[in-house]
């Protein structure tokens, strides 16, 4: 059986990314922008995860999957190439970017 497609993911911080399974990255993707809005206030990065898991296909994110590893791998990705914003302040919220 041949080996998955795999993508580099990127860090806003410029630390180094880690190389994960592609579909999971463009489901995880497709999820995030559906779920993440537009406009402030955002999105709590705590609430991620619950907003994201009816977006996500089972057979590509099954219960053994850490879903919250994924999202937090992908968040930074987003953030690292300007597809999503974090806004200042604490609690974190993330909005999609305008780019």
């Amino acid at each position: 059986m041949a080996e998955p497609e795999r993508i580099m993911t990127l860090h806003p911080q410029g630390k180094q990314g880690v190389r994960i399974e592609k579909s999971k990255y463009d489901a995880m993707v497709a999820a995030l922008l559906r779920v993440i809005p537009e406009q402030e206030p955002g999105v709590r990065f705590t609430e991620l995860e619950e907003l994201l898991v009816p977006h996500l296909p089972e057979d590509v994110y099954p219960e053994d999957v850490s879903v919250s590893w994924y999202l937090t791998t992908i968040k930074l990705d987003l953030e690292a190439r300007g597809a999503i914003a974090r806004l200042k302040g604490s609690p974190q919220r993330l909005v999609k970017s305008g780019d």
